[in-house]
């Protein structure tokens, strides 16, 4: 069922600051902003040979990533992103087994344009993770 890893995310205070290091002090790609106002972030990705790193700013005053940022101004990791094949087996398989899908349970689309659902960080070792239909 679980297939590559996506991508890691990293809530940051600010952004800028973030892609700097990212492209000039470790000479990686990094892409332009871009805002997912249906998520409350933007989001930069940063470009590595076998996966990227997703830097989240927030976007409104109601985002999730202000409110992680709250409680770690310094920002931090806030969720790992795998993909799957089929999403909604995927939800299905995970349901069965007990762990609980965050919101109502309907795929919203990512910032790959992509369907993705997130599983409780309590189901999961303390650890927010997001799935992502390829």
């Amino acid at each position: 069922m679980i297939g590559r890893l996506n991508h890691v995310a990293i809530a940051v205070g600010d952004l800028e600051k973030a892609c700097k290091l990212y492209r000039d002090t470790m000479g990686a790609k990094v892409s332009e902003p871009l805002p997912q106002p249906a998520h409350g972030v933007t989001v930069v990705f940063i470009e590595l040979p076998n996966t990227k790193v997703e830097l989240l700013y927030p976007l409104g005053d109601n985002s999730p990533i202000a409110k992680f940022l709250e409680k770690s101004p310094d920002g931090g990791i806030h969720h790992i992103c795998y993909e799957v094949e089929d999403l909604i087996a995927a939800r299905d398989k995970l349901k069965a087994g007990g762990a609980r899908v965050l919101g109502d349970g309907t795929p919203k689309i990512g910032a790959h344009g992509k369907p993705v659902l997130f599983l409780h960080p309590k189901d999961f070792n303390g650890t927010l993770v997001e799935l992502e239909q390829v």
